[in-house]
């Protein structure tokens, strides 16, 4: 019987090595991305590499509409068996998308409402992808957006760790579905995001700022394996059927314990919130409010 497996950023970096895991372990894998010419050539090399053919799907995960439009063709298409949400992005400058900022968007918003729609025809594995950086976010979620300045890496980490809480909700919510729910850190890799992202202090807070040469260094040095390695917590996450839900893997692959406040019953509650209000399942119709 034919698995499945549906990776999102998968058309490069960690995502794309991430597929071709799942490939070799059998699965027929459907990656998703932004650049048609950059999707068909990863496609045509995990189909080349693992003899599992590969297909690429165009969608821009920054656009919630179009994670919905995703969405309704693979639920349509039978059962998934797994989901990876592989997609990130680290914004240097306050950017918003539809009126929310765009780092909240594409780390959880997207892969909350991607995973959401397709519950229905999921049947064995949800994988979201977490990051270290969580140690340095804002742990408020009372407002969509905390006080203060904006700061790229540490609004990065609020919201990863906004999807990390969720994840560990969702697998409460799952356990005794038979689909597990696990998040994965890669750690550190040279990839597109990151390469773009280590070269500008203004990610960083005034105080980290004034220690700019050592935290760029830091951060260079975290950035700097590859990422067939980065990948690696991904794939047993999406395939290592001993792994109960809720499991968080650290990027040597091994279980590690959730951040606190990912667990914390007011976080949880605070984040459902407001992704229930800024993701809403279904279209709003233009002229009415959520």
């Amino acid at each position: 019987m034919t698995r499945t497996a549906l990776v999102t950023a998968g058309t490069g970096g960690i995502g794309l090595h991430t597929a071709l895991g799942l490939a070799q372990a059998g699965h027929t894998v459907t990656i998703v991305g932004r650049n048609p010419e950059r999707g068909t050539h990863a496609a045509d090399t995990i189909t080349s590499q693992t003899g599992e053919k590969a297909r690429y799907l165009q969608a821009d995960l920054s656009s919630l509409d179009q994670v919905r439009d995703l969405a309704r063709q693979i639920a349509t298409e039978g059962p998934l068996d797994v989901l990876v949400n592989n997609v990130g992005a680290m914004f240097p400058d306050h950017t918003h998308l539809d009126g929310v900022e765009a780092s909240f968007v594409v780390n959880h918003l997207s892969p909350y409402l991607l995973t959401e729609l397709l519950l229905p025809v999921l049947t064995t594995r949800i994988v979201n992808v977490t990051s270290g950086s969580i140690a340095f976010a804002k742990k408020n979620f009372d407002t969509l957006e905390p006080r203060g300045g904006y700061y790229g890496f540490h609004w990065y980490g609020r919201a990863k760790l906004a999807n990390l809480t969720y994840t560990l909700d969702l697998a409460e919510r799952l356990r005794d579905t038979g689909i597990g729910v696990l998040a994965a850190d890669p750690g550190g890799a040279d990839t597109d995001m990151t390469d773009g992202s280590s070269r500008t202090p203004k990610i960083v807070s005034p105080p980290l700022r004034l220690l700019w040469p050592l935290v760029r260094r830091a951060l260079e040095r975290g950035t700097s394996g590859p990422a067939s390695l980065a990948a690696r917590p991904s794939i047993r996450a999406a395939t290592d059927p001993t792994l109960p839900t809720g499991t968080v893997l650290g990027p040597d692959t091994q279980p590690v314990t959730p951040h606190k406040t990912a667990t914390n019953p007011r976080t949880i509650a605070a984040v459902r919130a407001l992704t229930e209000t800024h993701a809403p399942l279904h279209r709003v119709p233009d002229g009415l409010s959520n």
